[in-house]
Formats: structure tokens, C-alpha cells, sequence
């Protein structure tokens, strides 16, 4: 099994427009991630933090191919914690998908010996404020002469 990784993304308002849900499709039947578990949660104004139905969602956005997505590793408590990140008011995804492309990769590395010594994730503003950053140096640095 290759690297399990989550995602917890916000729609500010419980406005989900669905421009991203084909890219997950494509992601998931190219075989580059395998889709566990995708929950959809709403954090009332009063805190509490109740998962919501596909079906609840609307008909703004066609969930369909995501239904049976529960793995079941997701719990009232997982959904708590994922919910604290959120705004009062606003709901969002909880998106909990294996990493299938790094299966055969790390299964190659340990037939010829070698072993995972650390890993980790950089997170995205990080290397965008840097790639900025080196943007400015490298136009100049000096107003653009």
C-alpha cells in the first residue's frame, strides 16, 4: 500500500461549485490515487460540526460517482478534529486517499536494498513564497533593470 494522505478543504458560505471534483475523477481512474474515504461536513454557527449527506448538497454538483466512497476509517471524532479548522458557517471535504503511484516505487527501493529514512511535506505557501522570491532576484532585483 503506498502513503495514505488527507485533505480537509473549505467552502466558505457551503458554496461548492464542483470545478474541482473532475480532476479528483481523473486523478482516482488513472490510477495515481485510490479514493478511502470522502466526507462532507458543515460547521453550524454554534460549533458543532455534523456530517451532511451527498444527496443534502444539492443539485449544483454531480456527487454521484463519489457515493460508496467509506472506507469507514473516518469517525465522529476525525470529523471533530477536521472541523476545528473550519470558520463557523462554512462547510467542506474531508478527502482521505492512498498514494497508489508510490506502492510500486517504494516496493522497487526495497528489493534493491534501500529503506525510507524520513519524509515529510512542505507546505504549498512555503514553496510558492519562495519561488516569489526567487522570481524578484531573478528579474533584477532592481526595479526590472
Amino acid at each position: 500500500m503506498g502513503p495514505v494522505d488527507y485533505l480537509i478543504v473549505e467552502f466558505p458560505g457551503n458554496r461548492m461549485t464542483g470545478e474541482g471534483l473532475p480532476l479528483l475523477v481523473d486523478l482516482v481512474d488513472r490510477g495515481i490515487i485510490r479514493l478511502i474515504d470522502l466526507v462532507f461536513i458543515r460547521k453550524d454557527t454554534d460549533g458543532s460540526v455534523t456530517a451532511v449527506e451527498l444527496r443534502e448538497l444539492g443539485d449544483e454538483v454531480d456527487l454521484t460517482v463519489f457515493e460508496g466512497a467509506s472506507s469507514g476509517l473516518l469517525d465522529q471524532g476525525d470529523l471533530d478534529e477536521a472541523g476545528a479548522a473550519l470558520e463557523p458557517g462554512n462547510s467542506a471535504a474531508v478527502v482521505v486517499y492512498e498514494n497508489v503511484w508510490a506502492a510500486p516505487l517504494a516496493a522497487a527501493l526495497r528489493r534493491g536494498g534501500a529503506r525510507l529514512v524520513a519524509s515529510g511535506r512542505i507546505p504549498v505557501q512555503d514553496v510558492l513564497a519562495t519561488l516569489e522570491a526567487a522570481d524578484a532576484t531573478s528579474s533584477g532585483g532592481f526595479g526590472g533593470v
